[in-house]
Parts: structure tokens; sequence; C-alpha cells
């Protein structure tokens, strides 16, 4: 009966130690799983960064190139004409591109009245006005476009003082 007692407890022993080999067999694919998902996770939020900023940019680039057009349509708007409907015509095509602009998310950089911010203003002269505070934007010699917080040009302006 001892020899069969030994082989039962060898047995058992042998089987406790499979157990525990594939218990640490277990603990370490659950890490490499987990590892393996959170790099994954973190690929997919770096992907998805780096396709929003790339759309962002690919946007202000084309944005870019239609700017000088918007700048001599508004050029072509305040021209003296006797035709009403040559200046409504320029009117219509203005506004169509500005609400292109807008559902692209472009804005137009507030300039005159406010604050001189070199973020987001190009000074191209200084002059004396008593009647504005210190480093505030007199007049605006071409439009600045932002989209969101990223400036596609920058307003060229006239700071007073």
């Amino acid at each position: 009966m001892s020899e069969e007692k030994e082989e039962i407890l060898e047995e058992k022993t042998e089987e406790v130690e499979d157990i525990a080999k594939l218990k640490t067999e277990l603990e370490e694919t659950t890490d490499r799983y987990k590892r393996i998902f959170a790099e994954f996770e973190n690929y997919k939020k770096r992907t998805a960064k780096e396709r929003e900023n790339l759309y962002g940019s690919l946007l202000a680039d084309i944005i870019r190139t239609f700017l000088p057009v918007m700048d001599n349509l508004e050029k072509a708007a305040i021209a003296p004409t006797t035709d009403e409907e040559y200046r409504k015509g320029v009117e219509l095509l203005m506004k169509q591109f500005a609400d292109v602009f807008t559902s692209l998310g472009v804005k137009t950089i507030e300039t005159v009245g406010k604050p001189f911010d070199p973020e987001l203003h190009e000074a191209v002269s200084m002059v004396q006005d008593e009647t504005l505070g210190e480093k505030i934007v007199k007049a605006e010699f071409r439009k600045g476009y932002q989209i969101g917080s990223k400036v596609i040009r920058h307003a060229m302006v006239i700071v007073a003082n």
C-alpha cells in the first residue's frame, strides 16, 4: 500500500506542478494580451490624431489657395461702378465664398479695436492715435483667417500707439 500511496502522491505533486506551470503561463499570456491591447489603443488614438492633423493641414492649404480670390472679390465689391447688377453679382460670390469657409470651420480673425496679438496679426504700420489705447488695432489692411486655433493667414493690420 505504501507504494500505491507514493504513486498517488507523486501524481498529485505532478498535477500541482502542472497547475502552477499553467497558472504562470496564463498570467504571462494575460499580461502580454493587456500590453498588446494597450499598445493597440494607443496606436488607434495616435493615428486618429495624425489623421485629424493631416486633414486640418490639407484643408488649411486648400483654403489658403482661395484667399487671394476672396481678396480680389472684396476689392471688386468696393470698386466704384455704375452697374448695380455687377456689384450684386460680386457680393453674391463673396457671400458664397464666406458660406463655404464657414461650413469648413474657417473664421475671419477679428482686428479693428482689438488688442494687437502677434499670434493672429501682422503689423505693417504703427500710428499715433490718442483715441485708442496702446497696441490696439486701428485698421485692417488684409483679412486674416483661422480654422479653430490654427492660423491660415495672419491679418495685416495698422497698430495704434
